[in-house]
C-alpha cells in the first residue's frame, strides 16, 4: 500500500492537492494519503499532519505568515525524518517547499514536484537545487518540460489543471439570464485578483474605467468576479461612490468570463483561464514601485502575462505600472469592442493558447506519474 505525503502552501495549492488526491485514490483506492493542506484536501480524504496550522489560515501576509511558515518547516522536517513514505509530493509554493524538498531527499524519500517553480521567469539558479533534490518534476506549462530535461531533471508535462476546472463550453444566454443581464447588451467583466493588496490597487482603477466606458455607451453592463478570499466588506468599501452598477459573481470566475464580451483582468493565472474560456481581455497590473523595480531586475521574461508567455508573443495588451490608468484601460477596451478584426484575431490567438495547454485530465496524468514513481 503506497504511503504518500502531499505538501501544499496556499489556497490554490489546496485545490490542486485535492484534485490530485482524488485522482490518486481513483487509481489506487488502498493508498494512504497524508498532507499539509486545507479544507479541500481534507474533504478529498487526505489526513493532515498534526501540529501544522490549517492551510486556510496561512493566507495572511506579514508576521503571521512568517511564523506559520517557520512552524510548518520545523514540524514537517521532523515528520520527514521520522516517518517512512513512498513519495513526497510538493505542490507549487517554492519558497518553503524547495527547502523541505532538500530535507525530504536527505531523509531518503522519493521527491516529486507538481506545478513547477517559475524558474523560467526568475530564480533560474533554483534549477541546480531541483536537479539535486527532485526525482521527478510534473509540469503544467508546455515549454517547461524541455527546460527541465536540459538540466538533467526527469520531467513530465501533464497539461494544465484549468482544463478540468473550466467547462468545455458555456451557455452564455442562460448564464446571463441567471445573473440578470440583458442578453443583447455588451458585458464587461472585472477581475481584480484574489489578494487583498492587488484588489485595493486594481479595483478602483477598473471601476473608474467602467464609469468612463459607461459614459460612452450607457447600455454597457458590468460584472465582477469576486474571489472567495476577498470579503464582501472590501468590495463594498472600494465600490462606494463609483457610480457604476456592477453585478457581483462570487467564486464563479469562469462563469463571469463566459458572460462577458471583454475582460479587464489582473495579471496571473486568470489570464490563462480567460484564454480557456475564450474571452478577449486587457491585462493590467500595478504594485509598489519598490516591488516593480525589484521584479524588473529579477525577471528574465519579456511578458508578465501567462497568456502571452504561453503564446510566445504579445496577444493581449499588458498595461503595467504607469500605463495602468483608467484612460489607457478604457482606450484598449474601446479598441477591442469597436474593431471586430482585432477582436477576432485575439479570440483566435486565445484558442491557440488553449490548445497549447494540453488536454483535460492533468490531475489523473499527474497521479499516474506519482504512482509510477512509488513503484520504481
Amino acid at each position: 500500500m503506497p504511503r504518500i505525503l502531499i505538501v501544499t502552501g496556499e489556497a490554490s495549492g489546496d485545490l490542486h492537492g485535492a484534485n490530485l488526491a482524488t485522482a490518486i485514490r481513483t487509481l489506487r483506492p488502498d493508498v494512504e494519503l497524508l498532507g499539509v493542506g486545507g479544507g479541500k484536501m481534507r474533504a478529498a480524504g487526505v489526513r493532515v499532519v498534526q501540529g501544522i496550522e490549517q492551510l486556510d489560515a496561512i493566507g495572511m501576509v506579514g508576521l503571521a505568515q512568517l511564523r506559520a511558515a517557520i512552524r510548518t518547516y520545523a514540524t514537517l522536517s521532523r515528520f520527514l525524518k521520522e516517518h517512512p513514505l513512498d513519495a513526497v509530493v510538493f505542490i507549487d509554493n517554492p519558497g518553503l517547499n524547495l527547502r523541505l524538498a532538500r530535507v525530504a531527499k536527505r531523509a531518503g524519500h522519493r521527491v516529486i514536484y507538481y506545478i513547477a517553480p517559475q524558474i523560467w521567469a526568475w530564480h533560474g539558479s533554483r534549477i541546480r537545487l531541483i536537479a539535486q533534490v527532485v526525482n521527478r518534476m510534473i509540469v503544467i506549462l508546455p515549454f517547461e518540460e524541455e527546460l527541465y530535461r536540459r538540466a538533467g531533471v526527469r520531467c513530465t508535462f501533464v497539461g494544465h489543471p484549468l482544463l478540468d476546472a473550466v467547462a468545455p463550453s458555456y451557455d452564455r444566454s442562460e448564464l446571463r439570464k441567471r445573473v440578470g443581464l440583458d442578453e443583447t447588451a455588451r458585458v464587461i467583466g472585472l477581475l481584480p485578483g484574489s489578494r487583498e493588496k492587488e484588489v485595493r490597487s486594481l479595483l478602483p482603477m477598473m471601476l473608474e474605467t467602467a464609469a468612463r466606458l459607461a459614459r460612452e455607451d450607457p447600455k454597457l453592463q458590468f460584472v465582477m468576479a469576486q474571489a472567495p478570499s476577498i470579503s464582501d466588506g472590501l468590495i463594498e468599501e472600494l465600490s462606494a461612490g463609483s457610480g457604476v452598477s456592477v453585478r457581483i459573481m462570487r467564486d464563479q470566475p469562469s462563469e463571469a468570463m463566459a458572460v462577458s464580451d471583454l475582460l479587464l483582468v489582473a495579471s496571473g493565472t486568470a489570464t490563462l483561464q480567460a484564454a480557456v474560456v475564450g474571452t478577449p481581455m486587457v491585462l493590467v497590473y500595478r504594485t509598489s514601485w519598490a516591488t516593480y523595480w525589484l521584479a524588473r531586475w529579477l525577471v528574465t521574461v519579456e511578458y508578465i502575462g501567462l497568456v502571452n508567455i504561453v503564446a510566445g508573443r504579445r496577444v493581449v495588451t499588458e498595461l503595467i505600472q504607469q500605463e495602468a490608468t483608467p484612460q489607457r484601460l478604457a482606450e484598449e477596451a474601446e479598441r477591442l469592442l469597436h474593431n471586430q478584426a482585432v477582436y477576432g484575431e485575439m479570440r483566435e490567438a486565445l484558442r491557440e493558447v488553449r490548445d497549447r495547454l494540453g488536454e483535460p485530465g492533468a490531475s489523473r496524468r499527474a497521479a499516474e506519474a506519482i504512482l509510477e514513481e512509488c513503484a520504481a
